[in-house]
């Protein structure tokens, strides 16, 4: 296979994001780009870990998405061929089970295919580390400049074997958490699971773990994810609001709930009984409380900033510390490998978990929900509301992500936040400011805004939570007409 030239690569560099490298498939991300990156990130995960691995064994994985056996497959072979060991997956799975795997077989880390929620049209490359997690940015750094000094990797062509990541996979999820309770309510028809996998890597994946049947909807793979993105997102899911408000048409009581994994299985949302949608944001305090309440764990919560203010808030009811980050679930994850940490959430969706690896998993994250109902009889959104009773804090929040007219009109609002912040938004004074991450405005009714940039395109990302709705589309308006 002809290698791109260093030059070619220079004038459009392969550059990693938060989580991996993504690009359009056939134009950025290409077999040529992918096989030259792929042993370079294989060789640093050596020179990061090798040390405490001891050996040069290397995991690959991937999604469902379009051509993503083949890609792997490559990443496999250019590994071996450059002297590392590989065991490739012999399907898809959730990426998560690459990073299990990768811990579980002490391996340098893994090499996953996949563009976890972006649409169908992108494909990318996430490198895992030994301890079962997201490398640092310091490390696909150092993948970046070996790419653009042009290295090339050289050694004694290892071994390349296939294994079933389910298998352990499934075994380290199973230990932590009560299955047979939960399928016992499913079986005795008190619970009834609707799963949205979203044509994504989560299929299959609750029935595997149950071993009873669900509802699964979107099982099929399907690489243009039926026109959409495998994200979980309502926009995304009228298909699913529809299925379970006729289910509850014609069984009036009983206990229901929708879960809904994004595409590589990483990310969570959940929809309760009724079809209403809920976010991280409402699933992360809910959790909180059922694995301190219930289970007994103990550890520091750790948000992001964009993470809505009922989580710490309930942290509070159990004493529980609380650490927060910029956003992003390389932060939390490089907290989780500081200090005991009971969850660590994201509001896209990502929650990981203290007694497993420091990696957002969307099924440990199901079956806690599931857990969770079960053992109090209840709606997720009736745990939602007794918790804001509780604390007394009663709010809404929504995101918007507004696209700019070019990098150029994002260097100057860029500009304008660093040199001349808003004193007063939606009518309301600004008390407070953070710049930990983007913009937080705090203000005087204690509702926020915060204005991030993205890094790599013109996209102004906008997250707000208020007292109503209502006040949270006025300021997200607010914060539009500014950008305008």
């Amino acid at each position: 296979m002809n290698q791109p030239s260093p030059t070619s690569v220079m004038s459009n560099p392969i550059k990693f994001g938060t989580d991996g490298w993504r690009g359009l498939i056939a134009a950025d991300f290409t077999f040529d780009r992918l096989t030259l990156v792929a042993p370079l990130a294989a060789q640093v995960l050596a020179d990061v870990y090798g040390s405490a691995t001891t050996n040069k064994l290397v995991i690959v994985g991937y999604d469902r998405r379009f051509l993503s056996e083949n890609f792997a497959l490559a990443t496999a072979e250019a590994v071996r061929a450059a002297g590392f060991d590989v065991l490739l997956s012999d399907g898809y799975a959730p990426t998560p089970a690459f990073s299990w795997a990768a811990k579980e077989h002490n391996a340098l880390g893994a090499l996953v295919i996949t563009a976890s929620h972006n649409p169908g049209s992108y494909s990318g490359l996430k490198v895992k580390g030994a301890f079962g997690g997201s490398v640092p940015p310091s490390v696909t750094q150092q993948i970046e400049v070996l790419l653009a000094e042009g290295k090339t990797v050289v050694g004694a062509p290892g071994f390349l074997q296939t294994f079933n990541p389910w298998e352990g996979y499934c075994k380290g999820l199973e230990t932590k958490v009560d299955i047979a309770t939960i399928r016992q309510a499913i079986e005795q028809e008190k619970l009834t699971v609707f799963a949205d996998v979203m044509h994504g890597a989560a299929a299959s994946g609750l029935e595997r773990l149950l071993k009873t049947p669900i509802r699964e909807l979107h099982s099929d793979r399907d690489p243009l994810f039926g026109g959409g993105a495998p994200e979980p997102l309502p926009r995304y899911l009228g298909d699913f609001f529809t299925h379970i408000r006729d289910y509850r048409q014609e069984n009036p009581t009983g206990l229901a709930v929708g879960l809904v994994f994004d595409g590589d299985s990483d990310r969570i949302a959940a929809v309760d009984g009724q079809a209403n949608f809920l976010s991280s944001q409402i699933l992360i305090p809910v959790l909180i409380e059922h694995l301190v309440a219930n289970r007994g764990f103990g550890g520091e919560l750790v948000k992001t900033i964009s993470g809505s203010d009922l989580m710490p808030k309930v942290a509070a009811l159990y004493d529980l510390p609380v650490f927060e980050t910029p956003v992003g679930y390389k932060y939390i994850a490089d907290r989780m490998l500081e200090t005991q940490v009971l969850l660590g959430g994201e509001e896209s969706g990502g929650i990981g978990y203290g007694n497993h690896i420091p990696e957002r998993d969307a099924l440990l994250s199901a079956l806690y929900v599931l857990e969770a109902i079960v053992h109090s009889g209840l709606d997720l959104s009736d745990l939602y509301r007794n918790l804001q009773e509780r604390t007394g804090f009663f709010s809404s929040y929504d995101r918007i992500d507004l696209p700019l007219a070019s990098m150029d009109v994002r260097a100057k609002l860029l500009h304008q936040l660093q040199t001349n912040p808003p004193t007063e938004i939606a009518g309301h004074a600004v008390i407070d400011c953070l710049s930990v991450d983007g913009y937080k405005f705090r203000l005087d009714d204690q509702s926020w805004l915060l204005i991030r940039f993205s890094g790599t395109e013109p996209v102004l990302r906008l997250y707000c939570e208020a007292a109503t709705i209502e006040q949270v589309h006025k300021t997200l308006h607010w914060a539009k007409d500014w950008a305008n």
